[in-house]
């Protein structure tokens, strides 16, 4: 967020309050000195920040310019913002860049200013930290449609397609190819769900794993993952290869024999590959492009050539055309030399592993949390189709067996059987292949897609675009993902391949190694053996993007909030079964050594502790389980993703304010820290002796009415000083309370000194010990000890042995008496109907709210707390069918660009609103304020100072003077808050902060009560200007 000095004049901001004139000397001397302040500060510093939110090698130093004064002071301070109501303040406006990781290459990072600069002094500015360097980024369909397609419609498609479906029948071909589609879509909608869960940057499948399960999942898999690529690489030019091998053949120019040549093909196959990887992204682009149109060619002539009628040499090969006896013939399975279904399958499904061929460039994508779902899912469709049509047509022209001679024909007194019975009955006697090999046919010809096609080279064309296509794409991948794993430095052996090159970065050193790892594999020279490898590789990575999602869903974590919705947590953990299933049925050694090593590379990575912290769903669901699990969280920071609110509500006995409390369990649930917190004021042993027979009977209320929340209970000598006690031992470990929640206190005119002062101090020190803050206040009032004592439960359950009159809980600091409960006879008829007006009030948060709106009005950014509690609400069943209003401030003349940010803003955190909107004669509050005005104006200087020194609390002249501007914004919020929002369940404002020893406690009051005064159950919320909400993965 980019600050902007303000106009030197007085003009610049007087639309907000033209009745109430100001002087411009003595505004800007109070930000030069304040200034000044900032920069010592800075420079006793040694030009570092310090400001906690954010690490502080990262930013550049706070930015200060000269200024000329009116007074003819030059200057340099640091420039203040025009904010939208008008007067010049620190703090910031709800603006993206204020959420963007340290390390981000999408956009400049804001740092907002700290609640302390705000709360005490001015310490420094935000600035960018990085620039964005122009790379190539490819769109949906040319980086995630494209490459998905060429890499799915691969080896199999012209090779192996045709004998799958002869050992198999078309009846089980299907099976096979439904059970591949139904691994990779699951696959696809968990992959998809985690790629829109924020901004998705480089390593595929390795990187959503890894920032959604942690590195111990994430570098395991990355490994075997990027070796999964490698090995492919090998497995598709080993299929090009045999390919050329069959031309050679057919001409007698075998170089050495089969094997051999398969080899040497592939090696130099290889090599090109490479040099094409190498050249950069925007040649394999191109190549990519060319290869999909020899390749969309050679399929529509497959399809043309089982129309065009069989010639006699074909038909000798087995290739009739549409025959219904064909057709029905291929339905059953036949199952030659060992094959099996499962052993079938296996040969088939890397071709269904292409799916991640658009997430494994995912940092060279545009928009990679749009293009990969869209991509991936309608790639998996098309070639699902493809490969069904095909197989389906050839299934129902070719037969199994045949001999490939043009004279065996039927003759009249020689048996016609064996597995060709339907070429009998068309003229043809293949039965001579029941006793010796022949060479043609389903399960014998591996080029029965050149014979059947209408054109044979265009076939031969794409087999080689199909293979190399995957190739090249694998090549591609491996490296890439590869990169990613070494950048995140978890096997700090490997960091030698994290550099990259050029403008794109390009992995020179992981093509290297890629080049070197399939060449290996391409001396094997045999498919079969690669192919199953290759099958558990991808499916363990496919099981734990399954797990995956299902981990995040279940931790219910706020930062998971994924803009892809069509996916379920329990049909991504079926899918996650599905694929270990089918690992140990495909080859049960290759998916025990898979395991194997997976678990050896978790373990390492365990003990070994990398330095990295990306907001897991292992460290939300392990802080949810209990507090006994601490201990594991000790050596983990806390992530932005997995915020929650933690909260310290001040209640009071548990029973004492129900309103108060079920608001504050409506936060937490189940998945948060709730602790209901009660000061004990008097002599220390009586205190005590209170407190501990309280203890156990408030959690056993806490327990039996299921609020899920922690009792406690301090004793001090004053309430403030008890407070600050829970604020800052409450708590274990990572379990402890981040938020402040309170009640606002309705008598505070009426209350004395002593206990304003400590309700506004309480308030600082939530700001000093970097708390978030809650204030609700409620027309009616939040305490009901009275109504509970008046019906003797409060006696008979809470003060068995009676409580000393010298002791008094913070039941009774905090709000009016409806009525005394000491006094005799029932109440009045008045006093009775808000007594019931009151114990209904209490349960409102308790049942389910009716169809109506929660208000938001995020007037200043917090770090996103004003935001993230509305929405924590909304997700809660009583709060499901309210609907989210967002109010934010709109500057003179911009209010529609205002409000597109905001909304682009919304859009990128994931958070629904039913509406935004930016509304903006002001009164005055004379009358409320004036008992506690000092009036020293009027006075001479020695009459003033002592006016001071006798009354140090009430609010002076200068005060006045000096915050007229946010005192009138109080006042015009209230009026704006009760012209749009009088209808609301719930409205939420961002809380004013009163800086310490410069805004007295009952100006500062003023400000709370004249804000919220007349309206429905209001929560004022300021977080601690941490960011709890991103947009990052």
């Amino acid at each position: 967020y980019k600050e902007v000095p303000p106009a030197c004049s007085c003009n610049s901001w007087s639309h907000i309050n033209s009745h109430f004139p100001h002087e411009c000397g003595h505004f800007f001397s109070a930000i030069a000195n304040l200034s000044t302040f900032a920069l010592n500060t800075f420079k006793a510093n040694g030009g570092e920040h310090v400001n906690p939110s954010y690490d502080s090698t990262l930013d550049e130093p706070p930015f200060y310019e000269v200024s000329n004064f009116s007074n003819g002071e030059h200057r340099t301070v640091r420039p203040s913002v025009v904010s939208a109501f008008g007067h010049d303040t620190l703090d910031r406006l709800p603006n993206i860049d204020f959420y963007r990781n340290p390390d981000t290459v999408s956009g400049h990072r804001a740092v907002r200013p700290s609640l302390q600069e705000l709360h005490d002094v001015f310490q420094k500015s935000a600035g960018p930290t990085d620039t964005d360097i122009g790379t190539v980024k490819f769109g949906w369909i040319r980086g995630v449609l494209v490459r998905c397609m060429l890499n799915i419609w691969g080896v199999m498609l012209f090779i192996r397609l045709s004998w799958v479906f002869g050992q198999a029948g078309w009846g089980l071909g299907i099976v096979i190819i439904a059970l591949s589609c139904v691994v990779t879509t699951i696959t696809g909608l968990s992959m998809s769900a985690i790629c829109t869960n924020g901004v998705v940057r480089g390593g595929g499948a390795y990187y959503l794993i890894s920032r959604s399960l942690g590195p111990e999942f994430g570098g395991s898999i990355g490994l075997i993952f990027a070796f999964a690529n490698a090995v492919a690489v090998a497995m598709y030019v080993v299929g090009f290869s045999e390919t050329v091998v069959d031309l050679l053949k057919e001409h007698a120019s075998l170089m050495v024999d089969e094997i051999n040549d398969i080899r040497i093909i592939g090696c130099i196959t290889v090599v090109l590959l490479l040099a094409i990887s190498v050249a950069g992204m925007e040649w394999e682009a191109k190549a990519q492009i060319v290869l999909l149109v020899i390749l969309l060619v050679a399929i529509v002539n497959v399809f043309v050539g089982t129309v065009i009628p069989a010639t006699t040499d074909k038909k000798s090969k087995g290739f009739f055309g549409y025959q219904s006896n064909i057709f029905i013939e291929n339905f059953t399975p036949v199952f030659r030399d060992d094959e099996t279904f499962f052993s079938v399958f296996a040969i088939f499904f890397p071709a269904a592993t292409g799916i991640l061929a658009g997430a494994n460039i995912s940092g060279d994508l545009r928009d990679p949390q749009g293009g990969i779902p869209k991509g991936t899912l309608l790639a998996i469709l098309i070639t699902g189709v493809t490969y069904l049509g095909v197989a389906l047509c050839v299934s129902a022209t070719v037969v199994r067996d045949a001999s490939g001679n043009i004279t065996d024909l039927v003759t009249p007194g020689i048996p016609c059987n064996g597995s060709a019975i339907a070429a009998c009955e068309l003229g043809y006697n293949f039965s001579i292949c029941d006793v010796q090999k022949c060479n043609f046919g389903l399960m014998n010809n591996f080029q029965v897609m050149t014979m059947v096609s209408g054109f044979g080279p265009l076939i031969i064309a794409g087999t080689f675009s199909a293979t190399l296509s995957s190739a090249l794409a694998s090549l591609v991948s491996a490296p890439k993902v590869f990169q990613a794993l070494c950048k995140d430095n978890i096997y700090k052996a490997l960091h030698f391949f994290a550099k990259g090159h050029g403008k794109n970065n390009e992995p020179i050193r992981g093509y290297v190694l890629t080049f070197v790892i399939s060449v290996a594999f391409i001396l094997i020279g045999n498919l079969n053996t690669i192919a199953p490898i290759i099958s558990n590789f991808f499916l363990a990575s496919y099981a734990l993007i399954n797990f995956s999602c299902f981990h995040a869903s279940y931790a219910k974590s706020p930062g998971w909030r994924p803009a892809y919705k069509y996916y379920n947590m329990w049909l991504s953990l079926m899918g996650a079964l599905l694929c270990c299933v089918v690992m140990f049925v495909i080859n049960w050694w290759a998916a025990l050594l898979t395991y194997g090593i997976e678990i050896l590379l978790y373990i390492y990575v365990t003990v070994k502790k990398p330095d990295v912290n990306w907001g897991s769903s292992t460290q939300a669901v392990t802080f949810v389980s209990a507090v006994s699990n601490t201990l594991s969280l000790s050596s983990v920071e806390d992530h932005v993703k997995n915020f929650r609110p933690q909260i310290l509500v001040l209640t009071g006995s548990s029973r004492t304010r129900p309103a108060l409390l079920d608001l504050a369990h409506s936060f937490t649930k189940n998945f948060g820290l709730c602790l209901v917190c009660e000061v004990f004021v008097g002599p220390r042993t009586e205190a005590f002796q209170e407190m501990n027979a309280s203890m156990e009977k408030n959690q056993l209320w806490l327990r039996k009415t299921q609020r899920r929340a922690f009792y406690t209970a301090v004793a001090a000598d004053d309430f403030r000083e008890g407070t600050e006690k829970l604020l800052q031992a409450s708590g274990l470990g990572r379990m402890k309370p981040n938020t402040l929640m309170l009640g606002f206190k309705r008598n505070w005119r009426s209350a004395g000194t002593e206990e304003v002062q400590s309700y506004v101090g309480i308030l600082h020190d939530a700001f000093d010990f970097e708390y978030g803050t809650v204030v609700l206040r409620m027309n009616q009032g939040l305490d009901v000890s009275h109504l509970v004592e008046a019906e003797g439960h409060y006696e008979n359950i809470f003060r068995p042995c009676g409580r000393n009159p010298i002791i008094w809980s913070l039941s009774f600091q905090f709000e009016e008496q409806l009525f005394n409960p000491d006094s005799k006879g029932p109440p009045s008829p008045q006093v009775a109907k808000m007594n019931e007006r009151l114990l209904e009030a209490s349960t409102q948060f308790n049942k389910k709210q009716p169809k109506s709106t929660i208000d938001v009005w995020w007037l200043f950014d917090d770090g996103g707390l004003t935001l993230l509690l509305p929405y924590i609400l909304k997700t809660r069943k009583k709060w499901k069918d309210c609907k989210l209003r967002i109010f934010a401030a709109g500057q003179p003349g911009r209010s529609d660009l205002d409000k597109q940010e905001m909304m682009s803003l919304l859009q990128k955190f994931r958070i629904n609103c039913s509406d935004i909107r930016l509304p903006f004669h002001l009164k005055k509050l004379e009358d409320m304020i004036e008992p506690f005005r000092l009036h020293e104006g009027s006075k001479d200087t020695d009459q003033a100072e002592a006016m001071q020194r006798e009354q140090p609390w009430k609010i002076s002249d200068k005060e006045l003077n000096t915050f007229e501007e946010k005192t009138n914004l109080q006042v015009r919020l209230n009026e704006l808050l009760k012209e749009n929002s009088r209808s609301a369940n719930l409205i939420i404002v961002s809380m004013p902060i009163a800086r310490k020893e410069s805004v007295s406690d009952f100006l500062y009051m003023a400000w709370l009560d004249i804000l919220t005064r007349e309206l429905p159950p209001t929560l004022l919320i300021r977080g601690n200007h941490k960011s709890v909400l991103t947009f990052y993965s």
